[in-house]
């Protein structure tokens, strides 16, 4: 199971961590993988994750949710 949420406001790699560490404690999420360039992240996932609580988890570390695949 995986999800792509896409993201606004990263500008560097320190953003990048910034959003995988906010992404990595969620419970139930396995694995992220934080695209700078592609402004997302892939999260695997080890069973469902609510949009709404990944959306929190980004915009609690400070960025923008576009959207959720």
């Amino acid at each position: 199971m995986a999800k792509k949420v896409y993201i606004e406001g990263m500008s560097c790699n320190n953003c990048v961590r910034h959003v995988k560490d906010a992404l990595i404690v969620i419970d139930g999420v396995k694995d992220v993988r934080v695209s700078l360039e592609g402004k997302f992240a892939e999260l695997e996932l080890a069973r469902e994750v609510g949009d709404d609580v990944i959306k929190e988890a980004i915009e609690d570390a400070g960025y923008d949710v576009t959207r959720i695949e």
